[in-house]
C-alpha cells in the first residue's frame, strides 16, 4: 500500500456539479470545489484556488481534477503510488494529443518511457494534477497574486519560477501513459474553439501502472516535432531560455538545429512512403496534410530512436503493454494534426488509415543512421 496520503477535489461550475458529484461518489474523491463567482467573466484559476485550498488533514499530497474527465476507478491508488515515487515533484496525469507537451509525451512512448519532462515554455496541462500539500499552498499563494484566468498558463509560470535562479524545482513530470481522459468539447473557459481535445497516449489502468511506477523518466528531449492545424513544427532546444519561447518554428526553418537537411527528409519520404496510402490521405486531406503528417512522424521516430539510445537504462524491448501504449500514442498523431474543424469527421476507418500511415513514417524515421541529435547534457 502506497505511504502518501492523497487528497483530492473536483473543480466545477454550477451547471457542471451533478456530473461532478458523480465522479466524486464513483472515484471515492474528496468532494468539490465550486466557482465562488459563477456569474462573473469565466476563470479557471478562481475555480482552481477553491480545490488546491482544500488539502485534507494528514495529506502529504493534493490531487486537483476537473469535472469533464474519465478516469479508472484505481485513480488514487495509482496518484498515490506515483506520489510515493516521486514525493517532491509536480505529476500531471493528462496530456492534450496536440499541445508541445503531447507531443514530448508522445515521443516518450515510443522511446518506452513512463514519464517526460514537461517543456517549460507551455501551459502545464491541470485536467488531473497532484502537487505535495506544502506546494500546493506556495502555488495558492502565487497564484492568489496572479490576474491570469488560466490555472494552466499560472501554473507553468509558477513552476517557472521555483527553477533555475528560483527555489528550485522544474516543470511538471507527464504521465506518459494517460488514464484520464477529457470527455466532450465544450468549455467554460474558452477552449471549445481547440475542437476535440483528447489524451495523446490513452492507456488502461492495468498497462499504465508498470510504466508510471517503474518507468524510466526521459529528462530531455533536444528537439522536439509537433503538430499544430495541418503544419508540423520543430521546438528547438533550450527554446524556453529566449524571446522566441513561444514562437512556432515550420520543420524547414528548423532544420538548422538538427544533424538532418530538408534534402534528406525528402528523399527518405519519396523513397519509403507508400504512394497508395499517400494518396488516400490526400484524398482525404488534401496533399500538403499528407506531406506534413508523414514528415512530422519521420522525426517523432528518428528523436524517439535518439531519446531511447541515449537515455534508456536498458535497450527497449515492448513487451505487450508497452507495445499497445506506443500504438496508442501514435493512434491519435494524425487526428491531433488535424485542424479542430476537420476532426470530428474522422470515422474509425479514417483513424486506423492515418495510424497506418504514421506507423510508415515513424519507422523509417526509427531505421535513419544513428547520429547524435540530442545534447550530452
Amino acid at each position: 500500500m502506497p505511504a502518501a496520503r492523497v487528497s483530492s477535489a473536483v473543480m466545477t461550475h454550477p451547471v457542471r456539479r451533478a456530473q461532478a458529484e458523480e465522479m466524486c461518489v464513483r472515484l471515492g474523491l474528496g468532494g468539490i470545489a465550486l466557482d465562488p463567482a459563477p456569474d462573473d467573466d469565466p476563470s479557471a484559476l478562481r475555480t482552481a484556488l477553491v480545490a488546491w485550498s482544500r488539502t485534507g488533514d494528514g495529506a502529504t499530497h493534493h490531487l486537483m481534477i476537473q469535472d469533464d474527465v474519465a478516469a479508472p476507478v484505481d485513480l488514487l491508488d495509482l496518484v498515490a503510488g506515483c506520489a510515493d515515487r516521486f514525493p517532491g515533484e509536480a505529476l500531471a496525469y493528462y496530456t492534450n494529443w496536440h499541445a508541445r507537451n503531447g507531443a514530448a509525451a508522445r515521443l516518450a512512448a515510443l522511446a518506452g518511457a513512463g514519464w517526460v519532462r514537461a517543456v517549460p515554455e507551455e501551459f502545464t496541462p491541470t485536467l488531473a494534477i497532484c502537487l505535495p500539500v506544502a506546494m500546493a499552498a506556495e502555488f495558492r499563494r502565487y497564484a492568489e497574486r496572479s490576474a491570469d484566468r488560466h490555472d494552466d498558463e499560472v501554473m507553468a509560470a509558477f513552476l517557472r519560477s521555483r527553477g533555475p535562479g528560483g527555489t528550485g524545482g522544474a516543470a511538471a513530470l507527464l504521465a506518459v501513459p494517460t488514464v484520464t481522459e477529457h470527455i466532450g468539447t465544450s468549455s467554460i473557459n474558452g477552449h471549445a474553439a481547440q475542437g476535440v481535445r483528447r489524451a495523446v497516449c490513452p492507456a488502461e489502468s492495468a498497462d499504465a501502472r508498470p510504466a508510471l511506477l517503474s518507468g524510466w523518466v526521459l529528462e530531455e528531449l533536444g528537439w522536439l516535432p509537433y503538430m499544430r492545424y495541418g503544419e508540423g513544427f520543430v521546438r528547438l532546444p533550450g527554446q524556453d531560455a529566449g524571446p522566441d519561447a513561444r514562437n512556432h518554428f515550420t520543420w524547414r526553418e528548423a532544420l538548422g538545429h538538427t544533424e538532418l537537411t530538408e534534402a534528406e527528409v525528402v528523399k527518405v519520404m519519396r523513397r519509403e512512403r507508400g504512394e497508395d496510402a499517400a494518396a488516400a490521405v490526400a484524398d482525404l486531406y488534401g496533399a500538403s496534410f499528407a506531406d506534413e503528417l508523414w514528415i512530422h512522424c519521420l522525426l517523432l521516430g528518428r528523436q524517439a530512436a535518439a531519446a531511447a539510445r541515449r537515455y534508456a537504462p536498458e535497450p527497449v524491448v515492448p513487451d505487450p503493454a508497452g507495445r499497445r501504449l506506443r500504438a496508442a500514442a501514435v493512434s491519435t498523431v494524425g487526428l491531433a494534426g488535424l485542424p479542430p474543424e476537420r476532426r470530428p469527421e474522422v470515422t474509425q476507418a479514417h483513424t486506423d488509415l492515418l495510424s497506418a500511415y504514421a506507423w510508415s513514417a515513424v519507422r523509417s524515421g526509427d531505421r535513419m543512421p544513428a547520429g547524435d541529435p540530442l545534447p550530452r547534457g
